[in-house]
């Protein structure tokens, strides 16, 4: 049975508590009561009583939304799944299988031990697996081994009809196949209640991997040598990066505000095979940042000094099994006890020296009484085995041909500090991509798993995650075929 937990529970104020904690003062927002399931049977009976009672459902997995779409639900009933952790499919299929309220930490741990097989999902080990995959989550063996949703064969989902019953679906390619793609990238929280991911095969896990970290001062940069930097890493992704003996490796590159000191890379390789015997290609890649001004990959930019500088302030190479650098590393940004703002964008092409400039612009800003320690860019390697073009009929992926992929963050603790980081994060979007990345020859649009609801500013904006083609369409008529009546819906939610 379900475990329900009203306002008069003492674990209530816990429990309702958003990850963000921009959203956890609003008292007037929260949900009526929090159903906790740990079966797709108990979600299904939850489910069913939340609809009878007329009440507005919103689920969640790992609590990572970046905006309030689960915790904002007033009066109604908030579907928690973090409970169910199942490692084998219900109904005695032998598959592969991930349950929904899975961690991603618990999920490496778990088939690696079973199977020695992994998934090319996040960094971050608390994220639940539901959010994550159905979202189109990528991670440091993305480029490598493409998406997890890519690997999906089956998922377990509950939908509600026109009469508002509830309905438990397996859905695949042959059966509703037009709602099986749209868990396959869509994002949660549009069309019902995923409870569990199938799979007919996975990849292996590598046996080790090569983590090497570079890092800048701020206090020696200059706009031109961050420009030749911010190029020059670019470049790579938009050349080299594209040989199959580099998909091994995958960089994050957190451009942090000046007044954090420095900012910095890190790197994660290992070959095609799983091993790291050949370490030619990561040395290749750190070997480019050597230099003070590296090699300018963009006309313009300042030639090398005659006696130059080591550029970085550090750096370092280690090599370990590849469990202990998956399960070791925290990543997924900053704690749990922070308010936060998220902005997001794919790139198809190499920085140009405009945008190059506008990034060290809003990276040295300084604004009066506005704090900017935690503010970053995170810019992520991407391409790879994620750019199968055929895969994007198949999932609702439509971003099949990016190099990079942008998550803009920041991180604060008061809420007078709201509107002046909310406001540092706007200007420096805006100014970057005037006024949104959509899609054309440089850029794919923005990511649905870090949604951002300063896009719905823009009259087009579900063409900034879906495309320009037919899969808003596509998903559109799977929201008014499964969810008729809108039970499952949000700011960003799919629009029938």
């Amino acid at each position: 049975m379900p475990i329900s937990v009203n306002r008069q529970s003492s674990r209530y104020q816990i429990l309702k508590r958003s990850r963000n904690l921009r959203w956890n003062a609003v008292d007037a927002t929260v949900p009526a009561r929090i159903d906790l399931c740990d079966s797709p049977e108990d979600a299904a009976l939850a489910l069913q009583q939340i609809v009878s009672s007329g009440l507005r459902p919103t689920v969640r997995s790992g609590n990572h939304c970046y905006e309030d779409f689960a915790v904002n639900n007033p009066g109604g009933a908030l579907l928690d799944l973090s409970l169910h952790t199942a490692s084998h499919a219900p109904g005695g299929d032998s598959r592969l299988y991930i349950s929904a309220g899975k961690s991603l930490g618990d999920t490496y741990n778990d088939l690696y031990k079973r199977y020695g097989l992994t998934i090319p999902a996040g960094t971050c080990p608390t994220v639940g697996a539901g959010g994550h995959i159905s979202g189109g989550g990528y991670g440091l063996l993305s480029r490598l081994q493409g998406l997890t949703c890519d690997w999906v064969s089956a998922v377990d989902i509950l939908t509600v009809d026109a009469q508002r019953k509830v309905i438990a679906r397996r859905v695949d390619k042959k059966t509703d196949p037009d709602l099986f793609r749209a868990c396959r990238g869509a994002g949660g929280g549009s069309f019902g209640v995923i409870t569990g991911f199938l799979f007919d095969k996975l990849p292996p896990a590598p046996i080790e991997v090569a983590r090497a970290a570079i890092s800048f001062d701020w206090a020696s940069m200059t706009e031109a040598r961050f420009v030749a930097i911010l190029t020059t890493y670019g470049n790579y992704w938009a050349t080299r990066g594209q040989d199959p003996d580099t998909w091994g490796m995958f960089s994050v590159f957190p451009l942090s505000h000046s007044s954090s000191g420095s900012f910095g890379m890190t790197v994660q390789f290992c070959n095609p095979d799983g091993t790291c015997n050949d370490l030619k290609a990561l040395d290749e890649f750190l070997d480019l940042f050597e230099p003070c001004n590296p090699t300018p990959a963009l006309p313009g930019v300042p030639e090398k000094n005659a006696n130059p500088q080591p550029c970085a302030a550090s750096r370092s190479k280690t090599r370990l099994p590849w469990i202990d650098a998956t399960t070791g590393r925290g990543g997924g940004g900053n704690n749990n006890s922070q308010r936060a703002k998220y902005k997001s964008s794919y790139m198809k092409r190499n920085f140009t020296i405009p945008e190059a400039k506008s990034f060290y612009k809003h990276l040295t800003r300084e604004m009066p009484g506005v704090d900017l320690r935690g503010s970053l860019v995170a810019v992520d390697s991407y391409g790879g085995a994620t750019n199968r073009p055929e895969l994007a009929a198949e999932t609702a992926i439509c971003q099949r041909a990016s190099i990079m992929k942008l998550q803009f963050q920041s991180y604060w603790a008061r809420k007078e500090q709201d509107a002046g980081r909310l406001q540092w994060m706007k200007d420096f979007f805006a100014d970057v991509y005037s006024p949104a990345p959509y899609p054309d020859e440089r850029y794919e649009g923005c990511y649905i798993n870090y949604p951002d609801i300063d896009m719905l500013e823009h009259k087009n904006w579900p063409q900034l995650y879906y495309g320009t083609g037919d899969l808003y369409p596509v998903l559109q008529s799977v929201k008014r075929r499964y969810d008729p009546n809108d039970i499952f819906h949000h700011a960003m939610s799919v629009k029938a």
